[in-house]
């Protein structure tokens, strides 16, 4: 679940820029979240296996409605569940030619169309996508008053090893870490950036890194045997290297908003 701290940023805050963020984005149906990589998801909303169903703009107004509302995950599922269930986009996908259960390619896990839980999914991170996009515009144009920022992260049983790795360093609010680290940084992530005036940095005796140079790319392997191209970037006295997942390895936010971090 997306940290509640952020959600309560968010829904404090005017939602205009989150929200156009994610209405101006097309809408293209896909078989996987891999057929749009990286930043044509910044241009196109998307959610796979919806091929064949019309429920793309169904789902996009109900989140659209639910950012502008400031309405909870169980409100929007609440909403939505009866128009895709009304649409056939419910429960595990069915092979039309063999009335078998679909599998994902090299897996025998079954495919799955709307759920509670995968709902609950595309609530949490297109809204924390759109939100942190709103986010990024603001901070850039404060970066005259706080021109560094500081990645947080969530610190409990959850946090992934290599985001608790990024936590608390900062940089430049140009620097290329942000190419990369700009969150969020993969499923479910609930980092953020925060923006920091000179004084403070002195104040709370933060050290300025930059990532120029330290960024390179490494080819994970995934479950179905594809192996994927991942940006990753090791600091010097970095234990272990901070690595977003397959595909979040970008910065949506600077995409959108036409600039460079």
């Amino acid at each position: 679940m997306i940290d509640k701290t952020i959600l309560l940023a968010a829904f404090n805050m005017p939602p205009e820029q989150a929200v156009e963020f994610l209405r101006s984005k097309g809408l293209q149906v896909s078989d996987s979240w891999r057929d749009l990589w990286q930043a044509a998801h910044r241009r196109a909303f998307t959610v796979a296996r919806s091929a064949g169903f019309d429920v793309l703009e169904d789902i996009r107004s109900a989140l659209l409605e639910s950012m502008t509302k400031g309405e909870s995950y169980q409100q929007f599922i609440d909403k939505l569940t009866p128009t895709l269930q009304a649409k056939g986009w419910w429960g595990k996908q069915i092979d039309i030619d063999t009335g078998e259960i679909t599998v994902y390619p090299g897996t025998s896990r079954p495919v799955e169309l709307g759920s509670p839980r995968r709902l609950k999914l595309i609530y949490e991170q297109n809204l924390q996508t759109a939100f942190m996009a709103g986010r990024w515009r603001g901070m850039k144009d404060a970066t005259a008053t706080h021109p560094y920022w500081r990645y947080v992260a969530v610190l409990d049983s959850r946090t992934r090893p290599s985001h608790r790795a990024m936590h608390g360093r900062v940089f430049g609010h140009d620097d290329s870490a942000w190419s990369v680290a700009y969150p969020p940084n993969g499923w479910r992530c609930r980092c953020h950036a925060q923006p920091l005036t000179a004084a403070a940095v002195r104040r709370e005796g933060y050290t300025v890194q930059s990532a120029d140079g330290y960024i390179k790319q490494v080819d994970v392997p995934q479950k179905d045997g594809s192996v994927l191209k991942v940006k990753r970037l090791q600091l010097p006295g970095m234990d272990k290297p901070f690595q977003p997942d397959a595909g979040w390895d970008y910065n949506p936010a600077a995409d959108y908003h036409g600039g460079q971090p």
